[in-house]
Order: C-alpha cells, then structure tokens, then sequence
C-alpha cells in the first residue's frame, strides 16, 4: 500500500487518539503470576520470577522467555517463595531479588540469579524484612532498597544498600516517612526520587503528595517539591530530557479512585508540574512503564489497554488493535531496541495469569 493512501487511516488514528503499534498474544508462562518480577538480561532474555500465584501463595517458580524463539524456558526454583519483591539487573549481569512476601509473610531473605550457570545463590540478608518495598541501582553500583511493609503490616521508613561485591546489606539513611506503594526513579544527577506511597492501612491509610530524594554522597533523604496530587499505586519513568514522569495511581478508594493524571518533575528545580491526561485510568501498574529508545514510553500496566507517550507531543495515545491485557500487577520488560515483554497480572474479573504479550511498535 502506498504512503499516501496510509495517510488518511494514520491521520483518523491521531484523531481518536490512537497510535500505530500492536500487542499480540505470545506464549503463556508456565505458571499464572502476578505481583511478580521481569528482568531483562543482557543477553536479550528476560527473566521472570515468584509471583502471587493463588491463594495465600507466593510462587517459587521462574521462568526465562526467549525473545528469537519466542517462548518461556523452564528454570530452577528459587531458592525462596516470593511475591511484591524486587529484581534488580546489576553491573555484572547477575539479578538481585530481594524481600517479598513469603508463605509466613515478609521475608528478609535475599538471593542473586547468575545467567551463566542459570541458577540462584544465596546472598546476605536484608537488615529488615520488607514487601512492596522498591530498588534502584546507584551510579556506584549497589543497589538502594527503600520502604515497603515490615512484620505484622508494619509500615517502612527505612532503606539499606546492597554492596555487589561483598554481597551484604548494611543500613542508609532513612526517609522522612514510611511509605509503601511508592514509587523511586534514579535522577541524571544521581539522587534517587522517591514519590507518594502510603502508609496504614483501611481506614487509617494516610495517602502522600511528597517526594524525597535519596542523596547517594551523603547517605540521607532531603524533602523536595509536592506532587499536586496524593497518589500511590502509580509508576514513574526517567524521561530522556532528564524529568521523571509519573503516571496514574489513586485515592484512597484505590479501584473507585482511579487517576487519568500525570504530573512531571523537574530536577533543576525540585518542582512538580501538571502533565498531559492519559487515555485510560490506571493504577497498580509500577514498573509497567517503558521508556523506548526513541524516547517514547509505552504504558503496559495498570489497564485493559496499553497506551504511549510521546514527549515531543506531551500527548498520550492508544496503542491501536491491541489486544487486552491482564493490566494489574503485571511484570515488563524490554526485549531488543523495540519490543516489550507484557507477562501476568490480574483483570477482567480473573486472578492470577499465565498469559503474556509482545508490543511490536
């Protein structure tokens, strides 16, 4: 077909605001999984691992998907259950999962998956059990661990710090308040941005507009703008011009609170701002976003339907003829220069999931 008998079809698509691009179904997992971990490797292969997978039970499973064959191979266990716990992708390949949920509730345990041998090691432990806590690697390359629940929904100020080479966690300083459902980006400058949460529980829950911001050289958290909004349940993004993007989210009604909103930070000045709409409600979808290397980001979580922001528009569009997604709780991964690995979650008025997606732009 020709380019200028295309034009009116993209031209119709703008209008609706839908963009080109597609998700497809890909193989299912092995195992349903949400609130679980992807990790892509440096060799192009994502690694999948825990997860909620049922009832009262935190997965132990992982699982490696293959982008050129295009399916989930079978790994060894993990050396504990795990769900709402991080992976994080260190300097030397290997990937730090830490903390979660186990099958008696938060775990300080910690192990490393070593892409060589394809298993996982132990490592020292956490100095505090944690859950929905988050992870961001430094420039020096330990890694941050921020926040999230404690034993007997005791809620987080605290952070550690992972050394690589020593395996150990030793203690940081900690933020203003405890947060959980929070979200952190890792700044150009270095600094870690840490962004809303909550902390209790029901009727007790109390919802954050603030943000901090971890300094790596002192060790200690310093209080920077507020977002217009309290939210928590949202994600962030590094944007390619060096402001960080947050997205979505809710009140405390969490499912009937649901924001279409986003706010931009800018680090030259400690500020906030109010960004552009997104096309659809949607929040439990940290660490669903992914910003592409043409600088748009691809929102994969948090709804039925994915959509992308482009910074040189500000405008957010639908992903057009995509496929539903399970939405909640799912797990993202870039796989290559332009595709994105969708995996698990939960929606529609089902648990748990087993299926997967590929975004093709």
């Amino acid at each position: 077909m020709r380019l200028a008998s295309l034009l009116p079809c993209l031209a119709a698509l703008a209008a609706l605001g839908h963009t080109r691009g597609d998700i497809i179904p890909a193989p299912p997992m092995a195992t349903a999984r949400m609130a679980h971990t992807a990790t892509t490797l440096r060799d192009g292969r994502v690694l999948v691992a825990g997860g909620f997978a049922g009832v009262s039970q935190a997965a132990v499973s992982a699982e490696l998907y293959d982008p050129a064959a295009n399916r989930f191979l079978a790994l060894p266990r993990m050396l504990a259950p795990r769900h709402s716990h991080t992976a994080t992708l260190l300097r030397d390949g290997r990937v730090l999962l830490a903390g979660g949920y186990a099958a008696d509730g938060t775990t300080a345990s910690a192990e490393v998956y070593d892409p060589v041998t394809r298993r996982f090691v132990a490592t020292g432990a956490m100095r505090a059990a944690r859950a929905g806590h988050i992870a961001a690697v430094l420039e020096n390359g330990k890694v941050l661990l921020v926040g999230g629940v404690g034993p007997d929904w005791t809620f987080l100020s605290s952070a550690e710090l992972f050394d690589p080479v020593t395996g150990q966690f030793t203690t940081t300083g900690a933020m203003s308040v405890a947060r959980e459902s929070h979200a952190a980006v890792r700044l150009i400058d270095g600094r870690v941005l840490i962004i809303g949460g909550h902390r209790g529980r029901r009727a007790d829950i109390t919802l954050y507009a603030s943000a901090e911001a971890y300094d790596p050289r002192s060790g200690t958290f310093s209080p920077v703008g507020g977002m217009r909004n309290r939210r928590h349940k949202h994600d962030a993004v590094l944007l390619q011009d060096g402001r960080v993007l947050v997205m979505g989210g809710s009140d405390e009604r969490d499912n009937r609170g649901m924001y279409r909103s986003t706010e931009l930070f800018d680090p030259r000045t400690n500020a906030f701002s109010e960004g552009p709409e997104m096309q659809r409600e949607r929040y439990k979808h940290v660490g669903s976003a992914v910003v592409l290397p043409n600088g748009q980001v691809l929102l994969a979580g948090g709804a039925a339907e994915a959509e992308l922001f482009t910074p040189a528009t500000n405008r957010f569009s639908l992903v057009a003829g995509a496929v539903p997604v399970a939405g909640l709780f799912s797990a993202v991964a870039l796989i290559g220069t332009t595709d994105v690995l969708i995996t698990g979650g939960y929606g529609h008025d089902r648990g748990p999931q087993a299926a997967a997606w590929r975004y093709r732009p």
